[in-house]
């Protein structure tokens, strides 16, 4: 099992990255060059604050809100930027894939910070 862990927690690391891009996409059309590179520098300190196995102000609570306004955000925006497939493809991708994180044997595999 610790092999298909390993893959699910790939496939989170990827959606983090797509949620990444996907900001900077949104930012693009919204706001141009500045809009690009602000977003996505959002969506990173925001994860990095808050969402990242070692968040300094991370916790039981901080955690998942951080991680659904990203995800939420990056999707909203993709669907406002005018990609309505592609923003509900990231949506989907990151309910399952989060959910999959979950699983005992997928959190054993990660320690505790």
């Amino acid at each position: 099992m610790a092999g298909l862990g390993w893959v699910v927690l790939t496939l989170v690391f990827v959606d983090e990255v797509l949620a990444v891009v996907a900001a900077g996409v949104a930012g693009h059309a919204a706001a141009g060059l500045p809009g690009a590179v602000v977003a996505p520098l959002v969506a990173v300190s925001v994860w990095w604050a808050f969402a990242s196995p070692k968040a300094r102000w991370g916790g039981p609570v901080a955690r998942p809100v951080a991680k659904v306004l990203v995800f939420g955000s990056a999707s909203a925006g993709l669907w406002l930027a005018g990609h309505p497939g592609w923003a509900a493809a990231l949506l989907v991708f990151s309910v399952v894939v989060n959910a999959l994180a979950q699983l005992r044997f997928v959190r054993e595999l990660v320690p505790n910070p």
